[in-house]
């Protein structure tokens, strides 16, 4: 699985509309990576919760919300991790469309941070007794071959039961998020934000 084939056309399409190109091509090389780091392994340790998405084999893409305690889904090493099924509605969507197309997607949010990272990957489906062993509970395990990861920003995760203040309000200038003010960002920023924050930095001079 390639960095480079992240973007396909229809996304390439929307990037050059809203004039983000620049910054989606130094996104890939500056966070997209092929194997967990140990930011990643701190990230998934601590999660309780986990979105696994699958898709069918008529090509339809699915999503499903899998929960545990704590480090549940648990890594093998750098390019593997496993997740635990548990006992659930018998429908099986999520292991049949591993078996039936092998392709999924998980997305962790860590609303402590806030933060969140997608994995892409390749699955297979263990009903093995040596791996339910590694799972208490499990009636299945799905085994994740890793084939990039990539955070996202965090800015529209909710948190305590606030709203995030990122989320745009009539009335009010929605906040440009600190990210976009890195080094190695902001030169490649559409030409909106930058514009905004030339305007912030030509008022901050002036105080």
């Amino acid at each position: 699985m390639s960095t480079s084939e992240l973007y396909g056309p229809g996304s390439r399409a929307y990037q050059d509309l809203f004039d983000s190109r620049r910054l989606a091509d130094r996104l890939i090389e500056m966070t997209v990576h092929t194997e967990l780091d140990d930011g990643d392994l701190a990230l998934i340790a601590d999660q309780s919760t986990v979105w696994l998405s699958t898709v069918d084999a008529e090509g339809w893409p699915d999503v499903s919300y899998k929960g545990g305690a704590p480090g549940f889904v648990q890594v093998v090493d750098r390019t593997e991790l496993q997740i635990p099924i548990y006992d659930g509605n018998g429908m099986f969507r999520t292991l049949g469309n591993i078996a039936d197309t092998g392709r999924v997607a998980l997305l962790f949010v860590d609303t402590s941070r806030p933060w969140r990272m997608r994995v892409h990957g390749t699955a297979v489906v263990s009903t093995e007794p040596d791996d339910l062993a590694r799972h208490h509970g499990a009636q299945a395990v799905v085994i994740v071959t890793v084939g990039r990861i990539f955070p996202n920003c965090g800015r529209y995760i909710h948190k305590d039961g606030e709203i995030s203040r990122y989320v745009p309000r009539a009335g009010e200038e929605t906040p440009i998020p600190a990210w976009k003010k890195l080094p190695g960002l902001r030169e490649v920023l559409p030409a909106a934000d930058a514009a905004r924050l030339d305007a912030e930095d030509a008022g901050d001079a002036g105080e």
